[in-house]
């Protein structure tokens, strides 16, 4: 127990993991195994490197350069992320939601599952069509 205690007293006032220490870190590892099957030393050299820069980041103590760092990553992988993120959510809505598209203007319509046979009004339009659920 004393030993977490020392690390959690080391690392007070230090920048700690984000995003973009997870990114490196991933990265790097997946470098220094990839460079495992191809024997590329390139590969291998380029994953420690991440690996190491990482923990800088994670070590260092100048927060606000950090922060900074961080925000311009996210800022240039917010389109990336936005796009996986709503397929995550359609994906996890598909279970219990149909996702209808209305013939008249393409709005985009949910409806609960296992219905049967039902009308759907178009909340933009008001065009009826008539689904399964």
């Amino acid at each position: 127990m004393w030993m977490r205690e020392k690390f959690l007293h080391f690392m007070q006032g230090r920048y700690g993991a984000d995003q973009l220490y997870r990114v490196m870190l991933i990265g790097g590892a997946v470098l220094v195994i990839l460079s495992n099957f191809i024997f590329e030393v390139f590969f291998l050299l380029l994953g420690w490197i991440l690996v190491v820069l990482a923990f800088v980041r994670a070590f260092s103590k100048d927060y606000s350069r950090r922060y900074a760092e961080n925000q311009k990553f996210l800022e240039l992988t917010g389109k990336i992320r936005k796009v996986f993120g709503k397929q995550r959510y359609v994906m996890e809505q598909r279970k219990d939601y149909h996702i209808y598209t209305c013939p008249q203007c393409r709005q985009k319509i949910r409806m609960p599952r296992g219905k049967g046979k039902v009308e759907i009004s178009c909340p933009k339009c008001h065009t009826k069509f008539i689904k399964k659920s």
